[in-house]
């Protein structure tokens, strides 16, 4: 078996595997993802150990029961309240805790390590703990500097600590280095898991199974035969009452450094040695230190901004950026960005990826269409060609996960006449079921200390040098209402790739 097969079968081992018994503490465990998210996520996972405990901390007071059956609701609303097996649900909750805590308290530290030790006993959980801070960002520092500074982020040969950290990974680069420096005084490198939810959906984790494992993709994975690739998250949903957060962020900090990059450093990047995760991840930072640098030139001439101003969603008019609560009526924040991202290296010279990301678009969708070079003598010309593209590989990673290769095919009849098929594998219609949340696979990942899926700290630093100079240049000039909410943004994004004599996917 060759190297690269071996670490793929170790690789479908791990997913089978159980993780050794631990206790996850869950910071900010009263809030909106823990309750909609996380705790669904554990309780559907069937492959968590007996002994799996969780505490869950939070200003809110509250006792042990009263956690337990304010988790039950939370995921009842997720499953619906007979998709809760009274039996199941039981085993889950006698593994749930409650402490109340306040993040600058070092006495609430001291409590939170009274009770890991007496649950620790109890439950059997070996003294391996997870921290999971889902929490604001902002507090990030300050919890993990309370739990090196209470002794409770300990770890040795018989037993580990890791923490997760949702992203954002910092505001930008200066940030980004002062979180990591404040992270690594505690916890190693191999024990940070910085999660992006994007990297636990199905698709994304297809990407690679799609390029590698199929022998008529790699071969034409290059600049000789792809003429561009589009990626694509696009969302008709507004700011949702998110109005102070965005104000701060925008679109480039929200989508684009972390969720947009991490989809094109998996379609780009080079094949790794193995499907171990440093091998991976080393493939990652690679292609993006190979991105060409966005200088003043290149952001006029190849990067376009936007924000939505009224229109219709599904037929129902919704307000405008600069209308949303928290947003101020002048605001100069940016709800779209498209960068045409260039990489330096052989595989990929002269090739251009297209990234774009907006809110308040005409629909929910994240993809990547990689459009290949028409061959280079077509026998059938214009008058056999009928509604005919370029083919190319559509890889929708939601919603409807599918993956489609539009070919040139003859349309039925005597005549000859050639127009685009697709051919099309829907996950809804396989016998598998449908996909796996992106939590449920990153959370066990993170208990059986899998880092391929999560971010390393170079990668995060490489991503925002490469959006710094674009978010430098957008903040002395604000961004003007320029597309309205139901549309596919600004026009000028259209235009920018018409002059290429091409066209966005669908659009």
């Amino acid at each position: 078996m060759r190297a690269w097969d071996e670490s793929a079968a170790d690789v479908e081992r791990a997913s089978e595997m159980i993780p050794e018994p631990c206790t996850m503490v869950l910071f900010g465990a009263s809030g909106d993802l823990s309750g909609r998210k996380l705790i669904p996520a554990l309780f559907q996972e069937g492959l968590l150990p007996a002994e799996f405990t969780l505490v869950g901390t939070a200003l809110v007071p509250m006792g042990h029961e009263g956690f337990r059956s304010r988790m039950r609701t939370a995921v009842e609303q997720s499953f619906g309240v007979g998709g809760v097996d009274p039996a199941a649900w039981n085993a889950f909750a006698r593994g749930l805790y409650y402490v109340p805590l306040d993040i600058s308290s070092a006495g609430d530290y001291a409590r939170l390590g009274g009770l890991l030790e007496r649950v620790e006993a109890e439950r059997r959980t070996r003294g391996n703990r997870l921290f999971y801070l889902a929490v604001s960002p902002a507090l990030f520092g300050d919890v993990v500097e309370r739990l090196g500074e209470s002794g409770l982020a300990r770890s040795d040969a018989r037993r580990w600590s890791r923490i997760v950290v949702e992203k954002p990974f910092g505001t930008d680069l200066p940030s980004a280095r002062r979180l990591n420096t404040r992270l690594r005084r505690y916890f190693d490198e191999s024990s940070i898991y910085r999660m992006d939810h994007y990297l636990g959906k199905e698709m994304v984790q297809n990407l690679l199974v799609l390029r590698l494992a199929n022998g008529i993709f790699e071969p034409l994975w290059n600049q000789r035969h792809i003429d561009h690739i589009q990626v694509t998250c696009a969302e008709p949903l507004g700011v949702e009452g998110r109005g102070g957060y965005y104000e701060q962020a925008g679109v480039v900090r929200d989508m684009i450094q972390n969720h947009a990059f991490q989809v094109l450093s998996l379609i780009a990047m080079e094949p790794p040695a193995s499907l171990e995760p440093e091998a991976v991840r080393d493939e990652k930072v690679r292609v993006l230190e190979a991105a060409r640098p966005f200088t003043p030139e290149r952001i006029r001439a190849e990067c376009v901004r936007g924000q939505y101003g009224p229109g219709l969603i599904a037929g129902a008019p919704v307000c405008g950026y600069r209308q949303e609560p928290g947003v101020s009526p002048t605001s100069g924040v940016e709800t779209y960005a498209m960068l045409t991202m260039r990489f330096d290296n052989a595989r990929w010279a002269g090739v251009p990826f297209y990234v774009r990301s907006g809110k308040r678009l005409k629909e929910r969708l994240t993809e990547v269409v990689v459009q290949f070079k028409e061959g280079r003598e077509n026998l059938f010309g214009a008058g056999q060609r009928e509604r005919m593209s370029a083919n190319q590989l559509i890889i929708r990673i939601q919603p409807h996960e599918s993956v489609t290769l539009r070919v040139a095919m003859k349309a039925p009849g005597r005549a000859v006449r050639v127009r685009d098929m697709d051919m099309s594998f829907f996950y809804a219609a396989s016998h598998e079921g449908p996909p796996p949340e992106a939590y449920e696979r990153l959370l066990l990942d993170g208990m059986l200390g899998v880092s391929t899926l999560y971010t390393r700290e170079d990668m995060v630093e490489r991503a925002w040098e490469l959006v710094t100079p674009v978010l430098d240049a957008w903040s002395h000039m604000g961004a003007e209402p320029n597309y309205a909410a139901g549309t596919w943004g600004p026009a000028d994004a259209s235009r920018l790739l018409e002059r290429q004599g091409l066209a966005w996917n669908g659009a």
